[in-house]
């Protein structure tokens, strides 16, 4: 008889959020394993207007219930927009929590902060169904490090509550190995949560190394006027926890370098910033565009010659920046900005894959692109492919979706 899970994980399917593409994948793995309901806000992770008037709409994904929650537009940079944002969510995810009959599992994420194991434990509490716990980020480690807020006592409370939430599930999901020491720390000497570490992954049958001749690339390439250029990428969310703003002022040391381009993909809260440093510095060679279709993205990712790979300071042991598996899939050399030690920096030092310097190291992030400019073409290209090697040996989603389906199963 298959177990009856649902998941609380506020982005799904067709969201662009990471998460939402990670767990959409997991959830499609594992449908012929269990009955599965999804609990997720309407989708609005890139800016989309959302039309829908209901609260509460329901949806299917092949064998998979979705039930939809219309949350009120949000202002990722103004702290009670976003507050507003969270809380509708959590008043609404646990409502609906509560509704599920005959629940065997509730799978959450560490999103929203703190309040995404909180639905877990509540659904716990009351439902008497097992919680597992997937961590993508620490908070509020996270919120700390970009200094949200000043508040000792506000972070200290909400590590006291998102440990309790740790120490009452019964298994944890933490996506690196650096993810895993700061749980341990969490627990300090007491006995720790029975816990697993699953890599997150790309899809990297779908997301393949191809040349800037291939003619989708080649196209993407020529619509934006991009022909004979060394391409810089970033891909990803301009959101809090990359630095972004600053790391964006290292472009003006290359505005001499007229063969060299700096591409920025994406939406997030400090982009409009980002683009009035690059305004106010007349600064021709950055350019920003939307998130790309899902079915498009191997072609713009493709079209670089280096990706940036970027996280805060502080944020080692917190996050682990998902774009490091599409790069390494699509075989493009790294530029990361990245504390030593973190999950991301391990995988560039140990595939060979790309440079690394710390973060808020301006001038060495600059010297390390300079590193990877005036590389052989060819030597900038088998530097790349041996991210793609490494990926190939050790991180294929294959692998990762088992080790999921596996341990539910084993639950």
């Amino acid at each position: 008889m298959k177990r009856n899970i649902v998941f609380v994980i506020n982005y799904f399917y067709p969201d662009y959020a990471s998460t939402g593409q990670l767990l959409t994948e997991l959830c499609l793995h594992i449908q012929h394993d269990f009955n599965i309901t999804v609990i997720a806000a309407q989708p609005g992770y890139a800016g989309e207007k959302n039309e829908e008037s209901k609260r509460i709409t329901h949806d299917k994904l092949e064998n998979i219930s979705i039930i939809r929650i219309k949350l009120p537009k949000v202002d990722k940079q103004n702290k009670l927009s976003r507050l507003r944002f969270i809380t509708t969510y959590f008043f609404y995810a646990n409502i609906l929590v509560l509704r599920q009959k005959n629940l065997d599992f509730i799978y959450t994420i560490s999103q929203p902060p703190i309040l995404g194991g909180l639905i877990g434990s509540l659904g716990k509490f009351f439902k008497r169904a097992k919680h597992i716990y997937n961590i993508q980020d620490f908070n509020p480690e996270q919120a700390e490090a970009v200094g949200f807020s000043k508040s000792k006592q506000l972070f200290k409370a909400a590590r006291w509550m998102d440990t309790l939430n740790c120490k009452y599930a019964d298994h944890i999901i933490t996506v690196g190995q650096d993810m895993q020491e700061t749980l341990m720390r969490r627990f300090a000497d007491q006995k720790v949560t029975e816990n697993t570490v699953i890599n997150n992954w790309t899809n990297e049958q779908e997301i393949i190394p191809l040349s800037k001749k291939h003619p989708k690339v080649a196209e993407f390439i020529a619509e934006n006027g991009w022909q004979d250029k060394f391409i810089v990428m970033y891909s990803g969310n301009l959101g809090l926890y990359y630095d972004l703003e600053n790391v964006i002022k290292i472009t003006k040391e290359f505005k001499d370098k007229k063969d060299l381009v700096f591409v920025f993909i994406g939406e997030g809260a400090v982009k409009k910033q980002m683009q009035q440093f690059v305004q106010e510095n007349s600064l021709e060679q950055v350019y920003f565009l939307p998130y790309q279709p899902i079915e498009n993205l191997k072609y713009s990712l493709n079209a670089a010659d280096v990706h940036m790979v970027v996280n805060q300071k502080g944020i080692k042991g917190v996050s682990v920046p998902s774009k490091i598996y599409g790069v390494m899939a699509a075989g493009k050399s790294v530029l990361g900005v990245l504390e030593s030690g973190s999950e991301a920096h391990r995988l560039i030092e140990k595939s060979g894959c790309g440079v690394v310097a710390e973060p808020q190291d301006y001038e060495e992030t600059i010297r390390q692109l300079n590193v990877l400019y005036h590389l052989d073409r060819r030597e900038l290209e088998a530097t790349g492919a041996r991210g793609r090697a490494y990926l190939e040996q050790h991180l294929r989603r294959d692998l990762s979706l088992e080790k999921y389906r596996k341990l539910l199963l084993s639950m």
